[in-house]
């Protein structure tokens, strides 16, 4: 039978074996306020990198993020379930991005003729064309051009190059601000020289009345 002098100390010790046995508690890193005042007053200690929303109005933006290319199966003007969404994205970055302009160059493979493949080009860049207003950017901001097989992304004879040259390409500008108005000076008034009756200015003579 256990002894009442001997029940803390094995209390004690029960407690401390517990104690042992919890996990110990994680090692929080420390949070840096950005906005910390420095003793001269607050200074912005974090990396603005320029701002996000600046790096978002570029043509270079607009290529990587966006996606600047559509293709089409062969033959084809019909836009594909991948081109729309695409082509949404390039809507809604045209829309919040009014200071730029679009080019949508169309093109096609080297298989057919050099007229047929100009007409393939235009339509293409039509059907991209008539997508992107539908989708709420002014007609006036995006004109088209169509370039058939002249200038192939990628050049070899076979069904993946003819692939990747199926495809229309929208390149896209800032507009230049407008010019500023210049105002013209108006001529210089002279005074009116008065003449003696028959004489003009400068000596000249006049025919008499």
């Amino acid at each position: 039978m256990m002894t009442a002098a001997k029940t803390p100390a094995l209390l004690a010790a029960l407690l401390s074996l517990a104690a042992c046995a919890q996990p110990a508690p994680p090692v929080m890193a420390p949070v840096t306020d950005p906005y910390a005042s420095t003793g001269g007053g607050a200074v912005f200690q974090g990396d603005l990198a320029g701002g996000v929303l600046g790096a978002q109005a570029t043509t270079q933006y607009f290529q990587s993020a966006i996606g600047d290319t559509v293709r089409f199966p062969a033959d084809q003007t019909t836009l594909t379930a991948e081109a729309r969404e695409i082509l949404a994205r390039q809507a809604g970055w045209l829309t919040q991005h009014a200071g730029f302009t679009a080019v949508v160059q169309g093109h096609a493979e080297e298989t057919g003729t050099r007229e047929y493949n100009l007409a393939l080009g235009a339509r293409r860049a039509s059907a991209v064309q008539e997508y992107l207003v539908a989708q709420g950017v002014a007609p006036d901001r995006i004109r088209t051009l169509s370039f058939g097989k002249e200038r192939p992304a990628a050049t070899c004879s076979d069904e993946g190059c003819y692939a990747q040259n199926r495809r229309v390409v929208t390149v896209v500008t800032e507009a230049a601000p407008p010019a500023a108005m210049v105002m013209a000076t108006p001529p210089a008034v002279s005074a009116p020289v008065a003449t003696a009756p028959g004489v003009l200015p400068g000596g000249a003579t006049g025919i008499g009345m």
